[in-house]
């Protein structure tokens, strides 16, 4: 998309996080590559995390481009000792890091219910749900240090309503917004707001098998009362919104960007 289209998509100040540190997962490709750029878009520096490193090596060069730092590093969100060294170096190289994005997520199959085998359900639940856990308890313990912080989970409408084919990838997605809300609770006494975003079908990410098959995405956007999916920039500023001092006083709210399918 081009720089003028960006820009009318522009809903926070350009500037709203320069000096501000953000960490994101799964950025290879797709959502997360796109909610960090849309960060460095406007000011912040970037950790890129995810399990392909040569990936996001490419996505620091472009972010260092717009004039930001970045740091890429290679992560598995399912081994909690490499989401803490992840940790640990992100705050060596940069001091301190502001705002977490919990996108990093998986979902291999579509089947029903009855036959979901043990191994998917593990991949599912240890990269969507045990991985935005134990990367925000690590990031919210130097986050109370610092008295400040933002985590900005990435959920989904299937946490919403009962989606078929989906119901692991649901439950997991459920369970971040659980999860959302506790810490919430929790982290307020030390100014750390902790939110969620579900997207719906977006043209990237996991919704691409969608774009695929004709009938399914015209299936989709008949279902979508705004008619069409949704586009990443759009996405990435309610993350930058989220992660700006515009939004201190939101916190432990699920905020669905899915077109009115929710409703």
């Amino acid at each position: 998309m081009g720089g003028d289209a960006m820009m009318e998509l522009e809903v926070v100040k350009a500037d709203a996080l320069l000096g501000k540190v953000a960490l994101v997962t799964g950025t290879s490709r797709g959502l997360g590559r796109g909610i960090a750029l849309g960060l460095a878009r406007h000011g912040a520096d970037l950790v890129l995390t995810s399990r392909k490193l040569e990936l996001n090596r490419e996505l620091a060069e472009e972010v260092r481009a717009m004039g930001r730092r970045a740091l890429p590093l290679a992560t598995d969100v399912m081994q909690v000792e490499e989401i803490q060294a992840s940790v640990d170096t992100a705050i060596a190289e940069f001091g301190a890091i502001d705002i977490l994005v919990n996108n990093a997520g998986t979902n291999p199959i579509r089947c029903n219910a009855v036959d979901v085998e043990e191994w998917s359900w593990d991949k599912i639940l240890d990269t969507n749900l045990k991985g935005v856990f134990f990367f925000s308890q690590a990031l919210a313990r130097h986050m109370i240090a610092r008295g400040k912080g933002k985590i900005i989970n990435i959920s989904s409408a299937a946490a919403a309503s009962g989606s078929p084919l989906a119901s692991v990838y649901g439950a997991s997605k459920a369970g971040v917004n659980h999860l959302t809300r506790t810490m919430a609770l929790e982290l307020a006494p030390y100014h750390i707001n902790v939110n969620a975003i579900g997207p719906s079908f977006f043209e990237v990410g996991l919704s691409e098998y969608v774009t695929k098959s004709p009938e399914l995405e015209e299936a989709i956007i008949d279902r979508t009362p705004l008619g069409r999916m949704g586009k990443v920039e759009e996405l990435a500023e309610l993350v930058a919104y989220l992660a700006s001092d515009a939004a201190d006083f939101i916190t432990g709210q699920i905020l669905y960007i899915d077109g009115g399918w929710a409703v």
